[in-house]
């Protein structure tokens, strides 16, 4: 009677839950959103008589200004969920979330009143506050509103996912964070354990 091969414990881990693949999921999506932020997002025609320019470029960040401030606090959070333990995953989530909702709110509002978004540059083109003027928005806030979606969709799948990663600290109690676990070992547990002081290979 032959002895049978060991059999090898697969992973428990899902793809999609990999801490490598969430975080540069949230950081693109956040790095996203602030770049459409430097793009034009309204377009003024102005009446060449009060302006000196016909034509007046409204870049995202001065068309919706918290959208800029709420990328960098999505991209922030999404790096500190890379070494936080599950309490702080779960605030870190809500603040992300919380955010992708104020980024889709701030976009929805510049596509619904285009003019009253460009208010500010049209006063500082043409020193007239409140005046009229032909305006056209671009594809940037529809963009912002896609990626801030998706980072909605990271934020919860953040708590989701942690379940799976190895503890940050001794205080985290989950069973996965003990040293040497079977689990799978990704880019960013190779560094933290290098920096213990620990052999990940």
């Amino acid at each position: 009677m032959t002895a049978k091969a060991p059999v090898k414990a697969a992973s428990t881990q899902p793809r999609w839950a990999r801490k490598s693949t969430l975080v540069l999921a949230t950081t693109i999506l956040a790095f996203a959103v602030f770049g459409t932020t430097t793009q034009t997002w309204i377009t003024v025609h102005l009446d060449p008589a009060t302006a000196s320019t016909a034509d007046l470029q409204v870049q995202g960040n001065k068309a919706a200004t918290a959208v800029t401030a709420l990328a960098l606090v999505s991209l922030a959070g999404g790096l500190a969920a890379s070494i936080a333990g599950r309490i702080a995953r779960w605030i870190i989530a809500a603040i992300i979330a919380l955010s992708a909702v104020g980024i889709i709110l701030a976009a929805v509002t510049v596509l619904g009143d285009p003019l009253g978004a460009a208010q500010g540059s049209i006063a500082g083109a043409t020193g007239v506050s409140g005046g009229q003027a032909e305006v056209a928005t671009t594809l940037f806030p529809v963009v912002a509103i896609v990626a801030g979606a998706f980072l909605g969709v990271c934020a919860v799948m953040l708590p989701l996912a942690g379940r799976y990663w190895k503890s940050r600290t001794k205080y985290d109690k989950a069973g996965s964070g003990v040293a040497g676990g079977s689990g799978p070992v990704d880019e960013i547990d190779s560094w933290d354990s290098l920096s213990r002081g620990e052999d990940p290979t």
